[in-house]
């Protein structure tokens, strides 16, 4: 009879559970619709939720983050002129090329003396010099990675991606950069695209424009990177994620600049683009579950730290001195 209670007992435990975690979730869902939520207020929305009651669609979740963020970051194009995108993704490639090579150098290096494995340090090292889960999802099929591998190298990226978006905003305005400097500098420090562009919302709207343009530069070599790594590691890879989104993304620009009826709208599109980066925001908070955590290891949390703070500190200095 005890043990019938009990089952009873945990039966309506987890249904009150469930109710609670459909509530917050579209609650927080219509505060992100209706404005009250900023990306950062998101993402925290979407923590609080996954490590207190547990997001209510966690699979769900994963596929509508993907497929959101890339029609996000096209929208923002309707909002960039074509001449301004192209004038700022040259500037950006050097920075980009730079940056790419030496993370990937020094993580070789530190995951060497840390001694990390090869694959994980590979992935890690991906997501920093590139864009984060995005480059990791691409890269860890080459390199045959494990679902532990690919959990540990995922945790890390998007533990260190959402503590930027909360603190470079106040970074960038205690060292008073300018909206051009810290778009810069965000796009090359921050790994994630969706942190990275909520990063630079809050910022300014031009910060916005040229941190998105440098982020996509960056977000182009997950083919090159994904070839190379084929090649170091002599694998295969089935199939090679081609980033389609970012052609869109020109396209947004090009309708955006020279056909008048779009520009006339354009102010629309970029909101609801706003709007929908701020969802994805949440529903990435959402999905980090305490298992991922738990999985992410002291060794690899050391690399992906080390990293981010040469790469963000060299870059600051790269963008205060030579960016106005």
């Amino acid at each position: 009879m005890r043990e019938i209670c009990r089952f009873k007992l945990n039966i309506d435990s987890n249904l009150d559970n469930s109710i609670y975690q459909k509530i917050f979730f579209f609650l927080a869902l219509a505060l992100c619709f209706s404005g009250l939520f900023s990306p950062p207020i998101a993402l925290a929305a979407g923590l609080v939720l996954s490590l207190t009651l547990g997001a209510p669609y966690p699979k769900l979740n994963q596929k509508v983050v993907k497929y959101l963020l890339q029609a996000s970051v096209v929208g923002l194009g309707f909002g960039m002129n074509l001449k301004t995108v192209l004038q700022v993704g040259g500037q950006g490639l050097t920075f980009t090329v730079v940056s790419i090579s030496g993370t990937f150098i020094l993580g070789y290096l530190i995951g060497k003396w840390l001694k990390i494995p090869q694959k994980l340090t590979h992935l890690i090292s991906s997501g920093t010099a590139i864009c984060g889960g995005s480059a990791i999802a691409a890269v860890g099929p080459v390199v045959n990675a494990d679902d532990h591998e690919m959990s540990v190298a995922l945790g890390t990226v998007f533990i260190l991606n959402s503590i930027a978006l909360f603190i470079f905003p106040p970074i960038g305005h205690s060292l008073h950069l300018t909206q051009t400097q810290f778009g810069f500098w965000a796009a090359i420090a921050i790994h994630d695209t969706s942190s990275v562009v909520g990063a630079a919302a809050k910022y300014g709207e031009t910060a916005l424009q040229i941190a998105t343009t440098v982020k996509l530069t960056r977000a182009m070599w997950i083919v090159p990177v994904t070839i190379m790594t084929a090649f170091i590691f002599h694998g295969k890879s089935k199939k090679l994620t081609l980033p389609y989104f970012i052609l869109f993304f020109f396209v947004a620009t090009i309708l955006r600049t020279y056909v008048s009826p779009i520009a006339d709208i354009s102010h629309y599109i970029v909101s609801a683009a706003q709007t929908g980066l701020t969802i994805t925001l949440f529903l990435i908070g959402a999905g980090l579950s305490k298992h991922m955590l738990r999985s992410v290891g002291t060794k690899p949390l050391i690399l992906g730290v080390i990293l981010w703070i040469l790469i963000s500190v060299s870059a600051l200095f790269v963008v205060i001195r030579f960016v106005t």
